[in-house]
């Protein structure tokens, strides 16, 4: 049987999977949008894929990481170990 923790791993994996794939799919988008408006050099091609990439990479991540943590029970062993349960 799966812990919850194998569970979130997966989960996590999966997401991050499809966050790559969402921030290709942005860096393409940018590009052809940059494309319309003029040339496009080699320094605002290497520019806006590390900004747009990076950037969609690093905001998702974060909110994946936020959603791994509650699903995989850290968040409530957090709070177990922080409480303070007085026993009468």
């Amino acid at each position: 049987m799966a812990r919850p923790n194998d569970t979130a791993r997966d989960q996590f994996r999966r997401m991050m999977l499809v966050i790559s794939a969402v921030a290709v799919v942005m860096v393409v988008g940018a590009l052809y949008f940059l494309s319309l408006n003029g040339p496009l050099t080699i320094h605002l091609v290497v520019a806006t894929i590390a900004g747009v990439f990076f950037s969609v990479l690093l905001g998702c991540g974060l909110f994946a990481a936020a959603f791994f943590s509650s699903k995989s029970g850290h968040d409530q062993d957090v709070t177990d170990a922080t409480s303070r349960r007085v026993k009468d």
